[in-house]
């Protein structure tokens, strides 16, 4: 049992989750609303009526907000429900799109379609949220309650060569993110970032059938909406700033990058000639694959 139960409560709290008419989404909602928050549910129209009736059929409350995260009237009417339900506690931003292409093949609207669900929808629904927790925090000088979780993803620290605007998407995403956390954090608000491993419809061609024979597909969503709920609670209150993948029971924290090798002129300035015998020496023995790629996290497993 946890030492304080309490804590890991969200009676009395309202969230918003973002593509929450199914998959990924609607699982984190009904976490939420297992956990006593109330949810304003956002999806396309018609998306999140069923997830909507699933919450209230356990007791729950539920607001469905239909439109495009994209577009800021969908943010500010997302706001306003909360509100109607008693405040803005947590944001959850889930809903994205992808239009997997190479980067030669990319039309320049799957580019913009895939940045703007992704990282102008996370943006839209964060600004707003914080927006509404300063002017509370200014009313009152006091800290609020705030929590912000967003969805980046693996694709942003391996680059993942099919997929250039969703990559650079997530990327701004986790920037975002750490962002939010630094200028937000003296308000009492904490921000985080997900890069969760989960089979939705948006996924299918990535993870394929479950065949591993575990009682719970190792890529459910079971096995990340939890973490949603826990970050959104009050038992982590001391947790913001970080990246975390997640699946199959595994919760990875992610480190910040780390400088592997510093240059120093030995003049005022580099020329070519210098820069050729520091840098390119450096890269003349090492192997060429080796990149900013974090492919080590790619290679995490969840135990057998």
């Amino acid at each position: 049992m946890p030492e304080n139960p309490d804590a890991l409560s969200l009676d009395g709290r309202v969230a918003i989750v973002t593509g929450a008419g199914a998959g990924l989404g609607r699982a984190e909602a009904v976490a939420l609303a297992k956990a006593g928050a109330a949810v304003v549910i956002n999806d396309l129209p018609g998306a999140g009526d069923e997830a909507a009736e699933e919450i209230r059929a356990l007791g729950g409350t539920a607001s469905v907000v239909a439109g495009d995260v994209g577009e800021r009237s969908t943010a500010d009417a997302m706001i306003e429900a909360a509100i109607k339900l008693g405040g803005v506690d947590v944001i959850v931003n889930n809903a994205g799109v992808t239009r997997d292409k190479m980067i030669f093949n990319m039309t320049d609207e799957e580019f913009d379609l895939v940045t703007k669900i992704h990282l102008r929808g996370h943006f839209l629904l964060s600004r707003n949220a914080a927006s509404y927790w300063r002017a509370k925090h200014k009313e009152s000088g006091e800290q609020v309650y705030g929590s912000i979780i967003n969805t980046a993803s693996e694709a942003s620290l391996s680059g993942s060569p099919g997929q250039p605007n969703y990559a650079a998407a997530k990327a701004g995403i986790t920037a975002l993110t750490l962002s939010s956390a630094r200028s937000l954090g003296r308000m009492g608000i904490r921000a985080n970032a997900i890069a969760p491993r989960a089979r939705t419809a948006m996924t299918a061609s990535v993870f394929g059938e479950d065949t591993s024979g575990k009682a719970i597909d190792p890529y459910s969503a079971e096995h990340v909406a939890p973490l949603v709920a826990y970050l959104a609670s009050p038992a982590a209150v001391n947790i913001t700033g970080q990246l975390f993948v997640v699946y199959g029971g595994m919760v990875a924290l992610v480190a910040a990058p780390v400088v592997e090798q510093r240059f120093d002129t030995a003049g005022d300035a580099f020329d070519l000639a210098e820069l050729d015998s520091t840098l390119g020496s450096y890269f003349a023995d090492r192997d060429p694959s080796i990149g900013f790629a974090a492919d080590s996290i790619m290679q995490l497993k969840i135990k057998e």
